[in-house]
């Protein structure tokens, strides 16, 4: 449901986003959640408002290590919504809180866990595999791996099983 020309429906709707998502958010994640996943917004718009939230003090850098750069709401931005959120369309703030109910923790790992791998001088592969947060890198791991194959299914698995191996390492190391 795009609501064309409504910039200031348009500026809410990217605050509510991060409102419901609690975490902060890479660009990138919140154009694929707000165009490409759901026609809230068309990409220039949410680009654009993005930028716009940002300079007038809604949406705030937050500082990270090695990653994406990510924003979070303000203080001042989540006051701004809770004015105005009811011109949100009703229906529309229900779509989104279901959509973020439903995938928060996917688009979460889509951008906390991070993957690479390549191709070493003797023919091996090595795989890095992370977990970050928007302060510092939770976890890192490096493997030497003996075939392409195998690199490549640990580096699609890695952002599905990422939680579950970090837990089991924890659990075995702290007893």
């Amino acid at each position: 449901m795009q609501i064309q020309g409504e910039t200031s429906i348009n500026k809410l709707i990217l605050l509510y986003v991060f409102d419901k998502m609690q975490t902060a958010l890479s660009e990138q994640t919140v154009v694929d959640m707000t165009t490409s996943a759901n026609n809230w917004l068309n990409y220039m718009d949410c680009i654009d408002l993005l930028h716009r939230l940002l300079d007038d003090g809604f949406l705030c850098q937050v500082d990270n290590s090695d990653q994406d750069v990510l924003y979070t709401i303000t203080s001042d931005g989540r006051d701004s919504l809770n004015n105005f959120y009811i011109t949100i369309p009703k229906s529309l703030r229900e779509e989104i809180s279901l959509y973020v109910k439903n995938n928060g923790g996917k688009m979460r790992n889509r951008q906390e866990c991070k993957a690479d791998y390549y191709q070493n001088k003797d023919g091996t592969y090595t795989v890095f595999l992370k977990i970050i947060t928007p302060v510092q890198p939770m976890l890192e791991l490096k493997f030497v791996l003996p075939d392409k194959k195998t690199a490549q299914s640990i580096y699609k698995n890695w952002e599905r099983k990422a939680s579950d191996l970090y837990s089991a390492i924890y659990e075995t190391l702290v007893d």
